[in-house]
């Protein structure tokens, strides 16, 4: 890590801003911002709980006022046109519909428990993604820096070689040839300067900020890239129970469970209450200015609308259920690629990484030495290939860091939860 933070301060100062450094920990912060991600998940979310709220509110009581403006003849006495008026109130409550609510505010309820796991998830994979897009600039930003050292090595020994030419020291040939490689180098200089842009862009686009590109990045201080982690027989049933997509899945299922239930209770009846009160403009024996009763309504045929109704269903929690057991096999295999990766990554690729750069540091020392005592000129690429060895460990730590956020997504559960913690042993 110490010849890591070496090479990082390498990074080719940036020309598309001059401000405070922006820190891996404040763009991780921009995870919950209104991204369009993020608000179509809380879209759903916020459906989600609309539809609990109304299946609860499915048995509130009712009431109505009515008015009614009308006349008739009256059978008995002179048979005259008289006015025959009604002003009522009606209040009436379902008291017992023997399940039919609550199987639809427990679907509900499930199906909300789903967006809200599934807008977690979403934050995950918006938190990789920043993450990403962040070791992408600062990746461009080293390779640029590198590719330009390159550049102005072969730039000298070419333009130095114009010189020799003339004294007749080079053929045509071989200046043609270092031409040659230092325009080679200058396109390549100039495509990893298009890409500090694009890399930009990617990352103010992740950030949720598209029109202001990010200028100069802090290094990242990645502190859970030696943090141990258990083995994968241990992790696995860890992922099964708390994967927030499997969980997601399962209240789905809950839920096609409970609107199974509420559906089967169509066939059951239903009891309400009615509260009646009632002014007329014309009186009579059988009019009741307050009343009050009990209202049994027992569906005794439906046709097919029950089974109908409970197919779909079961339709849809064989769905459901195919797509869960795909989704642990892929959750399985998902996990062991990443545990293997980050092993290789902490075993191999991080050891020869710093190999190369300690190998490189020695080199430039000797460079250094040799240019002082006027020996030879290849300081200028001794020091890109530092910078070269340098991207290498950074590549090799970001990845490290992007493996660990995806272990914790695949887990559901930060990395400081895991237990029964072991280390990687090194291999030789």
């Amino acid at each position: 890590m110490r010849l890591l933070s070496a090479g990082l301060l390498l990074i080719a100062a940036s020309a598309l801003a001059q401000e405070k450094a922006l820190s891996l920990e404040e763009a991780l912060a921009a995870a919950d911002a209104g991204h369009p991600l993020m608000q179509a998940a809380q879209a759903d979310l916020d459906l989600a709980l609309a539809e609990e709220r109304i299946a609860a509110s499915g048995n509130d009581a009712t009431l109505n006022a009515e008015g009614v403006l009308r006349q008739g003849r009256p059978t008995a006495g002179n048979g005259d046109w008289r006015e025959d008026n009604i002003a009522r109130l009606t209040l009436r409550k379902t008291l017992l519909d023997f399940g039919r609510r609550q199987g639809q505010v427990d679907a509900a309820r499930q199906e909300a428990n789903a967006r809200q796991l599934a807008l977690m998830d979403v934050r995950d994979a918006r938190r990789i993604d920043i993450m990403a897009r962040f070791f992408d600039v600062m990746l461009a930003d080293m390779r640029y820096g590198a590719d330009n050292e390159f550049m102005a090595v072969l730039y000298v020994r070419w333009d130095d070689s114009k010189k020799r030419h003339e004294l007749g020291e080079l053929n045509a040939s071989e200046l043609a040839l270092l031409e040659a490689r230092y325009q080679d180098q200058r396109e390549k200089r100039n495509r990893s300067l298009m890409a500090q842009r694009v890399t930009r862009q990617k990352l103010a686009h992740a950030l949720n900020q598209p029109g202001r590109l990010p200028g100069t990045l802090a290094p990242p201080q990645l502190k859970n890239n030696d943090r141990p982690l258990p083995a994968y027989e241990d992790l696995l049933p860890l992922a099964l129970e708390s994967n927030r997509k499997l969980l997601a899945m399962q209240a789905q299922l809950n839920a096609v469970a409970a609107r199974s239930e509420a559906i089967r209770a169509g066939r059951s009846p239903t009891l309400d209450m009615e509260l009646m009160a009632a002014d007329y403009s014309r009186d009579a024996s059988t009019r009741d200015r307050l009343s009050g009763g009990l209202i049994l309504n027992w569906p005794i045929y439906q046709g097919g609308r029950i089974d109908s109704r409970l197919a779909r269903q079961l339709a849809e929690r064989t769905r459901l259920e195919a797509q869960a057991e795909q989704f642990r096999r892929e959750l399985a295999e998902s996990l062991l690629e990443t545990l293997q990766e980050i092993e290789w990554l902490r075993t191999s690729a991080r050891p020869a990484a710093e190999a190369q750069i300690e190998y490189r540091d020695k080199a430039l020392d000797r460079a250094r030495a040799e240019y002082e005592l006027e020996m030879r000129t290849n300081l200028g690429a001794s020091m890109a290939e530092t910078q070269v060895a340098a991207i290498r460990a950074a590549e090799a730590e970001y990845r490290l860091a992007l493996a660990l956020a995806r272990l914790e997504a695949l887990a559901g559960r930060p990395l400081a939860d895991f237990p029964t913690q072991t280390r990687f042993t090194e291999n030789p």
